[in-house]
Formats: C-alpha cells, structure tokens, sequence
C-alpha cells in the first residue's frame, strides 16, 4: 500500500464533485451569481492550505466512511444543500467516474496527469477569483514536487491501491452504460485498443538476444488489437498540454445522468456488514479530520441570502424512491465529528478550524436540505 495515495484520491475525487455539481447547477438554472458562489465557497474550502498540508503527509488511505465525510462536508460548505439520495448519487458518480479513469490510464505515472487535468478544470472554475486561484496554484505545485520525481515502482503502487480502495465499488451510471464502457453488472469494459503508454512500443514483434546482449533473432507476431504509439508525453509542468484526456469533464455535453445498484453490488452487501457500523481504526481516522474540519459549522441558513436545494435526480419523486430502495448496508451514513473539546483544549487547532468558516451563510431554512444535516448528527 502507497503511503502517497490519499491526495490523488482526495483530489480526483473533489474534481469529479465539481464537474457534477457544475452540470446540475446549470440544469436547475440556478443563477449565475449563486452558483459562482457555491463553486467558489466549495474550492475555496476544499484547498485550505491548513488542509492540504496535513492531506500531503504520508499516510495509508482512510475508510470510504471517513472519506464520504469530508465530501459531506465539503458539498455544505456553501449556501447549497442536498439530501442524503442526492448526495448518495453524487459520491456514486464521483467514484465510478475516477475508477474508470484509474483503470483506464495507459501508465501508473499517467494518474499524475489525470490528477493535474482536474486542477487545470478546477482552475478554470475560479479564474475570476485570484485568491482562490492561487490557493489551487499552491497546490498544484506541492503536487509537482511530490509525485514528479516518483519511481514507476512507486506509481504502480499508487495505483494498486487506488483500485484496491474502489475494488468492491460496482454501481452502474448511465453515461458509462450508454457509451457501452460498463456492463449491467457494473464492471466496465476495457478497451484492448489505442495508444500504448509513453516509452513503449507497438506489439507485435519479439526480439531474442544472446548472452551477450546482441540481438540475435526477431519473430512477429499478429496482436488482438489495433494499437498506436502516442505521438508525445502529457506535460507535468504547472501550465501545459497534458495530452491525455482522461480526469476532463465527461458532462460538458448536457445528457442526463443516473445511478443504478448492480445486482453484484446487492448481493455483497450482505457481506459488508461490518461497514455498517464504524470500527475504532474508522473513527481514528474521524478525529484526525474533527481537527481539520470541525470548524466547518454546517448550520441553518441564516443571513440575506436565501439558500437553495439541489437535487441530483429528474424529480422529487425520483430522490425520494432512491433514498428508500437503496440497500441500507451501501448507504453511506456519516460519523458525526465532534470537534468541540479540541476546539477549547488547543488554540492552534481552534486557529485552523476557524479558517474553514464559511462566511454570509442564508437567512431561509430548507426542508428536504435538513434531512443530510440530520443524518451527520445521527451516530
């Protein structure tokens, strides 16, 4: 397991949040101005320097509990809300989508890429806010100095850990199934065409060589596929052409998009329950983020601002029939940090949980918004 995977996870993941968050907001026509303001509140939040610094040191992954918290708290860093279907469907979608990128990289290295093909979107999100901006900047270059200088070994490990982490996840999306990239079971199909990675050749021919290292004998051979040698190697610079397309937004063309529980994924939840209920390493893992995020009040809308719900389905009708039949052993209920003695114990964390305060917070209270709130204060 690679003690560097956590921020190309956190990071890929918060990526895929936005481009779905971008698309429904633009869906539900959402004016302009609020919506700039929830990206903005969300980015802004989501690159806390205190945060990364701590998200960059080397450490295993956390638990899918812990992680779906942070993106909880993340999608209510702002004057938006969501219920718990709609926020089911959207950490389905986020994951999905950066499993598919993760299996479909030509080359472990190329996760890296994928990575800086979300913060280059992320940044085109925040291009009229420079503050904002430079806090992605920053980041991005921790990224280049971290991860550029990393063996192969390394990124292999990386990336074996990254599917180690998504191996049980099998939820169908409709783009994936439409596109015939993911079967009705939701595994996807993976290509056994296109470019080879950079620094490898087409397959086709083998070459013998004596015990002196001279070539001696090449045999060709006829391959299952139709491959192409790419013509040059995505930048790893902070501006460039990263030449892959993989991490890009795959809902810049308006098509609807939806989730379905797989049959495969119904029968294994009969055998995660021990997901259920959190274990000690899990809630371990909580404290760590009770000191980074417990500042982050997910509060009543309360100021001159008028907050808004936003629904990842067609319909009301739709959230609602999803939040009843999703199978309750997949349903990510979220610990409750719990971040007020250490708040009072230790001003340097009082300090850093207050630079996660979300300022001019709306005046109007939300229905359906409250059910999410009240599903992170029920454990």
């Amino acid at each position: 397991m690679s003690a560097r995977t956590l921020p190309l996870l956190f990071l890929n993941l918060g990526g895929e949040m936005l481009y779905i968050l971008d698309q429904r907001l633009r869906a539900q026509s959402i004016p302009g101005e609020k919506a700039r303001k929830v990206m903005n509140d969300i980015i802004t939040t989501m690159f806390n320097k205190k945060f990364m610094e701590e998200l960059f040191k080397p450490q295993e992954l956390y638990s899918k509990k812990a992680l779906r918290t942070v993106y909880d708290r993340l999608a209510h860093a702002s004057i938006m809300r969501l219920n718990q279907a709609s926020m089911d469907k959207l950490y389905d979608l986020m994951t999905m989508a950066f499993k598919y990128q993760v299996l479909l990289c030509p080359r472990p290295k190329d996760i890296l890429l994928v990575t800086f093909n979300h913060l280059d979107a992320i940044k085109d999100f925040v291009r009229d806010a420079p503050n904002i901006l430079n806090q992605v900047d920053e980041t991005f270059r921790q990224l280049i100095d971290m991860y550029t200088c990393l063996s192969a070994g390394e990124f292999q490990l990386i990336r074996q850990t990254l599917l180690i982490f998504f191996q049980d996840m099998h939820i169908r999306v409709s783009i994936f199934l439409k596109d015939k990239v993911q079967n009705s079971n939701g595994r996807f199909v993976l290509p056994i065409s296109g470019p080879v990675p950079w620094g490898t050749e087409v397959p086709g021919l083998i070459r013998m060589f004596n015990c002196n290292g001279d070539e001696v004998k090449r045999v060709e051979f006829t391959t299952g596929g139709n491959y192409v040698s790419p013509q040059r190697e995505g930048s790893f610079d902070l501006y460039g052409d990263r030449v892959l397309k993989l991490g890009t937004n795959m809902y810049s063309v308006s098509r609807p998009v939806e989730t379905h529980m797989s049959g495969a994924s119904k029968n294994l939840a009969s055998h995660t329950k021990e997901n259920a209920v959190p274990n000690p390493l899990a809630k371990e893992e909580l404290n760590f983020l009770a000191r980074l995020m417990g500042g982050l009040e997910i509060k009543k809308p309360n100021g001159s601002e008028p907050g808004f719900r936003l629904n990842l389905f067609t319909t009301d009708e739709e959230e609602e029939y999803a939040a009843l039949t999703r199978p309750e052993e997949l349903s990510y209920k979220v610990i409750n940090i719990q971040a007020t003695q250490d708040q009072q114990q230790n001003k340097e964390l009082a300090r850093i949980m207050g630079e996660f305060e979300v300022a001019d917070q709306p005046s109007q209270s939300i229905s359906k918004g409250d059910d999410l709130l009240a599903m992170m204060d029920e454990l």
